[in-house]
Protein backbone atom coordinates (compact mmCIF):
# COMPACT_ATOMS: atom_id res chain seq x y z
CA UNK A 1 0.00 0.00 0.00
CA UNK A 2 1.37 3.23 -1.06
CA UNK A 3 0.34 5.95 1.43
CA UNK A 4 -0.09 9.62 0.13
CA UNK A 5 1.11 11.52 3.14
CA UNK A 6 3.08 11.82 6.88
CA UNK A 7 -0.82 11.87 8.52
CA UNK A 8 -1.54 8.81 6.31
CA UNK A 9 0.90 6.64 7.50
CA UNK A 10 0.35 7.87 11.25
CA UNK A 11 -3.13 6.42 10.69
CA UNK A 12 -2.49 3.09 8.96
CA UNK A 13 0.30 2.68 12.03
CA UNK A 14 -2.12 3.40 14.59
CA UNK A 15 -4.59 0.56 12.81
CA UNK A 16 -2.00 -1.92 12.59
CA UNK A 17 -1.06 -1.09 16.63
CA UNK A 18 -4.58 -1.47 17.10
CA UNK A 19 -4.60 -4.63 15.51
CA UNK A 20 -1.96 -5.97 17.74
CA UNK A 21 0.75 -5.79 15.05
CA UNK A 22 4.39 -4.76 15.92
CA UNK A 23 5.82 -2.43 13.08
CA UNK A 24 8.99 -2.61 11.74
CA UNK A 25 10.27 0.57 9.86
CA UNK A 26 12.94 1.55 7.71
CA UNK A 27 13.97 4.37 5.57
CA UNK A 28 15.92 5.54 2.59
CA UNK A 29 16.19 6.06 -1.76
CA UNK A 30 15.81 3.18 -2.93
CA UNK A 31 16.80 4.56 -6.49
CA UNK A 32 17.56 1.33 -8.75
CA UNK A 33 16.18 -1.49 -6.43
CA UNK A 34 19.13 -4.54 -6.19
CA UNK A 35 19.73 -7.87 -4.32
CA UNK A 36 21.14 -6.07 -1.58
CA UNK A 37 18.07 -3.79 -0.97
CA UNK A 38 15.66 -6.84 -1.11
CA UNK A 39 17.30 -8.78 1.58
CA UNK A 40 17.42 -5.34 3.77
CA UNK A 41 13.59 -5.30 3.63
CA UNK A 42 13.42 -8.83 3.82
CA UNK A 43 15.17 -9.00 7.60
CA UNK A 44 13.50 -5.47 8.43
CA UNK A 45 10.52 -7.27 8.04
CA UNK A 46 11.66 -9.97 10.07
CA UNK A 47 11.79 -7.72 13.03
CA UNK A 48 7.89 -6.82 13.06
CA UNK A 49 4.52 -8.22 12.07
CA UNK A 50 4.58 -5.10 9.16
CA UNK A 51 6.95 -2.98 7.51
CA UNK A 52 6.76 0.42 6.40
CA UNK A 53 9.03 1.92 4.37
CA UNK A 54 9.87 5.72 4.04
CA UNK A 55 11.33 6.98 1.08
CA UNK A 56 12.96 9.80 0.80
CA UNK A 57 11.49 12.27 -2.15
CA UNK A 58 13.09 13.04 -5.52
CA UNK A 59 13.94 16.78 -4.21
CA UNK A 60 15.18 15.44 -0.77
CA UNK A 61 17.05 12.69 -2.84
CA UNK A 62 19.02 15.40 -5.09
CA UNK A 63 19.60 17.70 -2.26
CA UNK A 64 21.40 14.69 -0.81
CA UNK A 65 23.14 12.86 -3.83
CA UNK A 66 23.29 15.67 -6.25
CA UNK A 67 20.97 16.66 -9.40
CA UNK A 68 21.94 13.81 -11.29
CA UNK A 69 20.08 11.33 -8.65
CA UNK A 70 17.20 9.37 -8.33
CA UNK A 71 16.92 7.98 -11.73
CA UNK A 72 14.22 6.51 -11.04
CA UNK A 73 11.01 9.16 -9.83
CA UNK A 74 9.38 8.89 -6.34
CA UNK A 75 6.14 7.40 -7.90
CA UNK A 76 8.00 4.64 -9.69
CA UNK A 77 10.19 3.87 -6.36
CA UNK A 78 7.13 3.75 -4.26
CA UNK A 79 5.07 1.25 -6.50
CA UNK A 80 7.73 -0.86 -7.03
CA UNK A 81 8.71 -1.59 -3.18
CA UNK A 82 5.06 -1.59 -2.36
CA UNK A 83 4.70 -4.53 -5.01
CA UNK A 84 7.64 -6.98 -2.65
CA UNK A 85 5.96 -9.00 -0.46
CA UNK A 86 7.84 -8.16 2.78
CA UNK A 87 6.87 -4.52 2.23
CA UNK A 88 3.56 -3.79 4.39
CA UNK A 89 3.38 -0.21 3.32
CA UNK A 90 5.42 2.78 1.52
CA UNK A 91 5.22 6.54 2.44
CA UNK A 92 7.06 9.36 0.72
CA UNK A 93 9.40 11.56 2.83
CA UNK A 94 10.20 15.49 1.72
CA UNK A 95 12.10 16.67 5.15
CA UNK A 96 16.23 16.58 5.18
CA UNK A 97 15.34 13.36 7.46
CA UNK A 98 13.32 10.97 8.31
CA UNK A 99 12.39 12.57 11.84
CA UNK A 100 9.55 14.21 11.49
CA UNK A 101 7.88 10.66 9.67
CA UNK A 102 8.56 8.39 12.79
CA UNK A 103 6.99 10.70 15.46
CA UNK A 104 4.28 10.52 13.33
CA UNK A 105 4.51 6.47 12.90
CA UNK A 106 5.85 5.61 16.06
CA UNK A 107 7.45 2.07 15.13
CA UNK A 108 8.22 -0.09 17.54
CA UNK A 109 11.53 -1.57 15.55
CA UNK A 110 13.80 1.11 13.83
CA UNK A 111 15.77 -0.80 11.19
CA UNK A 112 19.02 0.83 9.61
CA UNK A 113 22.00 -0.84 7.73
CA UNK A 114 24.97 -1.08 9.79
CA UNK A 115 26.87 0.71 8.00
CA UNK A 116 25.33 3.85 10.11
CA UNK A 117 26.85 4.96 13.57
CA UNK A 118 24.71 4.22 16.62
CA UNK A 119 24.62 7.56 17.38
CA UNK A 120 23.86 9.21 13.79
CA UNK A 121 20.90 7.32 13.66
CA UNK A 122 17.72 9.93 13.52
CA UNK A 123 14.92 8.82 14.94
CA UNK A 124 16.79 6.78 17.97
CA UNK A 125 15.65 8.92 20.51
CA UNK A 126 11.50 8.47 19.62
CA UNK A 127 11.80 4.73 19.09
CA UNK A 128 13.74 4.02 22.16
CA UNK A 129 11.30 7.00 24.11
CA UNK A 130 8.40 4.75 23.73
CA UNK A 131 10.34 1.57 24.68
CA UNK A 132 11.20 0.27 20.82
CA UNK A 133 14.27 -0.63 19.72
CA UNK A 134 16.50 0.23 17.05
CA UNK A 135 18.18 -2.70 15.22
CA UNK A 136 21.64 -2.23 12.44
CA UNK A 137 21.13 -4.44 9.91
CA UNK A 138 24.56 -5.90 8.49
CA UNK A 139 24.45 -3.84 4.82
CA UNK A 140 24.95 -6.61 1.62
CA UNK A 141 28.21 -6.18 0.37
CA UNK A 142 28.77 -5.69 -3.56
CA UNK A 143 25.55 -3.90 -4.11
CA UNK A 144 25.05 -0.44 -4.00
CA UNK A 145 22.91 1.91 -6.62
CA UNK A 146 26.16 4.32 -7.03
CA UNK A 147 28.30 1.01 -8.10
CA UNK A 148 25.25 -0.07 -10.71
CA UNK A 149 25.72 3.31 -12.18
CA UNK A 150 29.29 3.75 -12.21
CA UNK A 151 29.13 0.34 -14.57
CA UNK A 152 26.73 1.51 -16.76
CA UNK A 153 29.18 4.07 -17.54
CA UNK A 154 31.98 2.02 -18.00
CA UNK A 155 30.04 0.24 -20.81
CA UNK A 156 29.06 3.63 -22.47
CA UNK A 157 32.71 4.32 -22.48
Amino acid sequence: MVLSSRSEAATWAERARAAGQRIAYTNGVFDLLHPGHVRYLQAARAEGDVLIVAINSDRSVSAIKGPTRPLTPEAERAEVLDALACVSAVVVFDEETPAEIIKAIQPDVLVKGADWAPDKIVGRDTVEARGGKVILMPVEQGWSTTSIIEKIKSHEA
